[in-house]
C-alpha cells in the first residue's frame, strides 16, 4: 500500500507535507521513497521517524540518491531510523549534491565517530543546510561543536544571502520602477514630438501649398506681363517698319530731288536753244501747272487728312499708355495689399488657420478674377490697337500706291511736256524763265512737304522711344516685384529656419534627459558593483571563516589523533552500551506496537 501511495504521490503537485512516522518501511518503502524524491517537485517536509530504514543498506542507498537528486524538500525527519555510520557516510554524500534541504533530524540513530566525520566533512560543501541533529548517536562533543559551527557559518551565510538578495530584488524593483518612469516619460516626449513634427509637417504642407498657389499666381501675372512686353514687342516692330518706310520714302524723295535737278540742269541747257519754241506753248503750259497746282493741293489736303490720323492715333497710343499705367498702378497697389493682406495674415496664422486658409483661397479667387478681367480688358484694347495699326498701314500701302501712280502719271506727263518743249523751244523761251521760278517756287514747296514729312517720323520716332521707356520701365516695376517676391521667400525661409531652431532646442533638451538617463544608468551600475563589492567582501569573509574553520578542523585532527588510543580504548565500552541499548530499544519498539494493536 505505501508503495502504491508513493508511486501516486510522484506526479502529484499540491501535496507540501508527507508524514509516514512509524510504518516499517523496508527496501521496496525506500526504494520508492527514493523515487518519489526524484520525480515529485512540492513536497517540502518528509517525516520518517521510526521506520528502520538504516537496517536496509539497498533500499536506504536509493533513498539517499533520491535525496541527492532532489531540490525541493527542506525538511527531514529521519529519528529513530537505526542508520550506522555506513549510512551516514551516504546521506552525507547525498548531501553534497542536495542544494535545498535545510533541516535535518538524525537523532537517536547509530552513526558514530566516523558517521559524524563523513557529515561533517559534507558540510565544507553543503552551504544551505541550517539544522543538524546528531543527539544520541554517539558522536563526540567536539565533531558536535564542529557541525553546530558549520551550522552556524551556513546560517549566518544564509542570512547574509536573504540579505543581499532582499536588497537586490528591492533595488531591481527601484531600478524597474525608474526604467518605467523613464520609459513612459520618454515615450511621452517621443509622443509629443511626434505631435509636434506632424503639426510642423501640416504647417509646411499648408505654407508650401500656399506658396504654391502665390507662386501660380505671380507665374500668371508674370506671363501676362510677357504677354504685354511680346505685344510692346510687336509695336515696336511695327514702328520700326513704319520708320523704314518713312526711311524709303525719304530716299525716294531724294532721288526725285536728284532727278528733279538733273531735269533742271537739262532744261536750262535746252532752255537757251528752246526760248523761241517756248512762248508760243506758254499758255498750254500755264494751264498743266494750274492742274498741277490743283493736284498738289489735292496732294496737300490728303496729307493733312494723314497728319490728322496720325494724330488721332497718337492720341489712341497715349491712351493705351494712359491705360497701361493705369493697370501697372492698380497692379502695384493690389500687390501692395496683396502683401498687406498677407501680413495680417502672418499675424492672424497663429490664431486660426482654417480662417485664413478661406480668406486667402477666397482673395486668390478675387485676385485671379480680376487679373482675368484685366487680361481680357488689355486683350481687347491690345485687338482695338492691331487693329487701328493694320487700318494705318492699309492707308498707308493705299497712300503710297497713290502716290506711285500720280508719279507715273507726273512722269508720263513731263515727257510728253518734254518731247513738246523740244519740238517747241525756240517759241517759248521767254515765257520759260517764268515757269521755272515757278517751277522752283513748287520745289520750295516740296521741299516744306517733305520737311514737315521728316518731322512727322521724327515725332513717331520720339513717341516709339516713349513707348520703349514705358516698356522699359514696366521691365523695372516686374523686377521690383520679383525682387518683392524673393524678399517674402527670404522671410519664408527665415520662418522655416526658427521652426528648425526651436525643433533643436527641443532635441537638445531631450538629449539632456537622454543624459540625465545615462546618469541614473551609471549610478544603477554604481550600485550594482558596490552590492558585487559587498558579495564580495561577504565572500571574502566568508572564505575567512572557512580558512579560520579549516585551522580549526586541522587542530580537532592533530586533537583527534592524540584522543584517537583513548576512543580505541573506548570503543569496546560503546559497543556494549550499544548492544544494551539496541535491546532496550527493540524492546521498547514490541512494547509499542502491542499497544497499537
Amino acid at each position: 500500500g505505501v508503495k502504491l501511495l508513493l508511486h501516486g504521490l510522484c506526479s502529484n503537485t499540491t501535496v507540501k507535507s508527507l508524514d509516514l512516522k512509524g510504518n516499517n518501511l523496508r527496501t521496496v518503502g525506500a526504494e520508492a521513497l527514493g523515487k518519489l524524491l526524484k520525480q515529485n517537485k512540492s513536497i517540502r517536509s518528509l517525516i520518517l521517524e521510526w521506520n528502520n530504514l538504516g537496517v536496509w543498506e539497498e533500499g536506504f542507498s536509493f533513498f539517499c540518491q533520491g535525496l541527492g537528486a532532489n531540490n525541493i524538500l527542506q525538511r527531514l525527519d529521519l529519528r529513530n531510523n537505526q542508520i550506522n555510520h555506513q549510512g551516514a557516510g551516504e546521506l552525507a554524500m547525498a548531501l553534497k549534491q542536495n542544494a535545498s534541504l535545510q533541516e535535518l533530524d538524525l537523532r537517536w540513530n547509530n552513526i558514530g565517530l566516523l558517521g559524524g566525520r563523513a557529515l561533517l566533512n559534507c558540510l565544507h560543501s553543503n552551504k544551505t543546510l541550517k539544522k543538524l541533529e546528531l543527539a544520541g548517536n554517539n558522536v563526540p562533543s567536539d565533531i558536535l561543536k564542529a557541525v553546530e559551527q558549520a551550522m552556524d557559518h551556513n546560517q549566518d551565510r544564509q542570512t547574509i544571502l536573504n540579505e543581499t538578495q532582499n536588497r537586490t530584488y528591492i533595488l531591481t524593483k527601484e531600478v524597474l520602477s525608474l526604467k518605467d518612469e523613464k520609459t513612459k516619460q520618454f515615450l511621452d516626449l517621443m509622443d509629443t514630438i511626434d505631435k509636434q513634427k506632424e503639426e510642423i509637417a501640416r504647417s509646411g504642407r499648408i505654407s508650401a501649398a500656399r506658396v504654391s498657389q502665390l507662386q501660380e499666381a505671380l507665374d500668371e501675372q508674370k506671363s501676362i506681363m510677357n504677354s504685354l512686353k511680346a505685344k510692346l514687342q510687336m509695336t515696336e516692330a511695327a514702328l520700326a517698319l513704319s520708320e523704314q518706310k518713312a526711311h524709303n520714302l525719304k530716299e525716294q524723295l531724294n532721288v526725285v530731288k536728284q532727278e528733279q535737278a538733273s531735269m533742271a540742269e537739262h532744261h536750262s541747257k535746252e532752255l537757251q536753244q528752246q526760248k523761241q519754241e517756248s512762248a508760243n506753248r506758254e499758255e498750254k503750259l500755264l494751264r498743266d501747272l494750274s492742274a498741277a497746282s490743283e493736284k498738289n493741293l489735292l496732294l496737300r489736303n490728303q496729307v493733312d487728312e494723314l497728319e490728322r490720323k496720325c494724330k488721332v492715333q497718337q492720341d489712341q497710343l497715349f491712351q493705351v499708355k494712359q491705360d497701361l499705367t493705369n493697370t501697372t498702378a492698380e497692379l502695384k497697389l493690389r500687390a501692395v495689399q496683396a502683401e498687406e493682406r498677407l501680413e495680417m495674415e502672418k499675424k492672424r496664422f497663429k490664431q486660426s488657420l482654417e480662417d485664413m486658409e478661406s480668406l486667402r483661397v477666397k482673395e486668390v479667387d478675387h485676385m485671379t478674377q480680376h487679373i482675368e478681367t484685366s487680361e481680357r480688358s488689355m486683350q481687347d484694347r491690345i485687338q482695338r490697337l492691331e487693329a487701328i495699326r493694320i487700318a494705318l498701314e492699309e492707308e498707308l500701302s493705299q497712300v503710297k500706291a497713290a502716290a506711285l501712280a500720280e508719279r507715273g502719271q507726273a512722269e508720263e506727263e513731263f515727257m510728253k511736256v518734254r518731247n513738246q518743249a523740244r519740238l517747241e523751244e525756240q517759241q517759248r523761251l521767254e515765257h520759260f524763265e517764268e515757269k521755272l521760278r515757278m517751277m522752283t517756287e513748287a520745289r520750295d514747296e516740296a521741299q516744306n512737304c517733305c520737311l514737315k514729312q521728316k518731322q512727322m517720323v521724327a515725332e513717331a520716332q520720339a513717341k516709339a522711344n516713349q513707348l520703349s521707356l514705358q516698356a522699359d520701365g514696366l521691365r523695372r516695376r516686374l523686377e521690383e516685384l520679383q525682387q518683392d517676391l524673393n524678399s517674402k521667400e527670404e522671410e519664408k525661409v527665415t520662418e522655416v529656419n526658427k521652426v528648425k531652431v526651436e525643433l533643436q532646442e527641443q532635441i537638445g533638451h531631450l538629449q539632456a534627459e537622454r543624459t540625465a538617463q545615462d546618469g541614473l544608468r551609471e549610478k544603477i551600475a554604481a550600485l550594482e558593483r558596490q552590492l558585487k563589492a559587498l558579495s564580495s567582501n561577504h565572500r571574502e569573509a566568508l572564505l575567512d571563516k572557512e580558512g579560520e574553520i579549516s585551522m580549526l578542523l586541522e587542530k580537532l585532527r592533530m586533537r583527534e589523533a592524540d584522543i584517537s588510543r583513548m576512543r580505541e580504548e573506548e570503543a569496546q565500552r560503546a559497543s556494549f552500551l550499544q548492544n544494551a541499548i539496541m535491546t532496550y530499544v527493540q524492546g521498547s519498539l514490541l512494547g509499542t506496537h502491542s499497544s497499537r494493536k
